[in-house]
Order: C-alpha cells, then structure tokens, then sequence
C-alpha cells in the first residue's frame, strides 16, 4: 500500500494550517500541535526538515515561530514529501541500484518506473493553497475526516491527513 509517513502527515497538516485564509504569518509548534492534537515534539522536529528544505523560515524571539518561506500556490506535496521522508520510491529498485536480486531481469521496473512518475506528477500538482483552500471551504479539521482529494483529474480516496 502506497502510504504518506506520519511525519509527512504531520508537516502538511502543518503547513496547510498556516497556508489557510486569515491565518496569522508566524505560528508557533505548539499552537498547531495544540489545535491538530500532534505531538509537539515530534512536530517541532518535524518542522525544522521544513526551515532545512527551505519550505518554512524560522522565526526567533519571543514573539518568534514558523512562517512560509514561499507563497502557498509555490509550495507543492512532492516538495513536502521528500523534504520529510525524501525521494518517492515505490520498489528498492527505485534508487537505480542493482540490489535487488532481479534488477536485471525485472520485467515491471521501467512500468514501475512510470506509475511513480505518474504519482509525482500528482503530488507536483497539489499545493498547500490547495490544501489550505480546502480546509477553509469548510472541511476546516481535515486532521479528522477522510476527505476525497482530486489531483490532475484522478479521484482516489484520500485517508485522513
């Protein structure tokens, strides 16, 4: 099964938070992980691979926090993803190593091969305005539904973020 990590979850629940409409430019670790019921810990590492891959910048002070390092419609979930968990692979053949015991004989790696770039078109399609917009048209905790997510003209249910 094709899944997103929890830590990949946690930092696009993150950002589509503070992507959303109204929504103050600096946010600190707690206040989202108050509001989404995410470990703060866990969400403040999270959001340092977020300021590293130069998605979020880090704010210090006493008024300090998270803010976007670009403009939501900028930022995609292919960005997010591999800044979280790095590059989407769907095979250990994925990485172009010879490591698996079939790799020259492998009759579905270049098939595999397209479905993941397939799969990363997707994901470059959907930005966090897009997941913003959707949770302020009213699916305002999508932390706690499954909410069906259509990307480039693909429906597939989406679990919950």
């Amino acid at each position: 099964m094709l899944r997103l990590s929890k830590k990949a979850d946690y930092a696009l629940i993150a950002l589509s938070y503070m992507a959303a409409p109204g929504r103050r430019a600096i946010v600190t670790a707690r206040e989202v992980a108050e509001r989404h019921a995410i470990p703060v810990e866990l969400l403040a590492k999270v959001l340092q691979r977020l300021v590293h891959a130069g998605v979020l910048t880090s704010i210090q002070g006493i008024n300090g926090g998270y803010r976007l390092a670009r403009a939501p419609g900028a930022i995609n979930v292919t960005q997010v993803v591999e800044a979280i968990d790095g590059p989407l692979m769907l095979t250990a053949c994925d990485d172009q190593s010879d490591s698996c015991g079939q790799f020259l004989k492998c009759n579905i790696r270049d098939p595999l091969h397209r479905i993941r770039e397939r799969i990363v078109t997707a994901l470059d399609g959907c930005s966090i305005e897009e997941l913003a917009g959707r949770a302020a048209d009213g699916a305002d905790d999508v932390a706690s539904k499954g909410v069906p997510v259509r990307l480039q003209g693909v429906s597939a249910p989406r679990r919950a973020l």
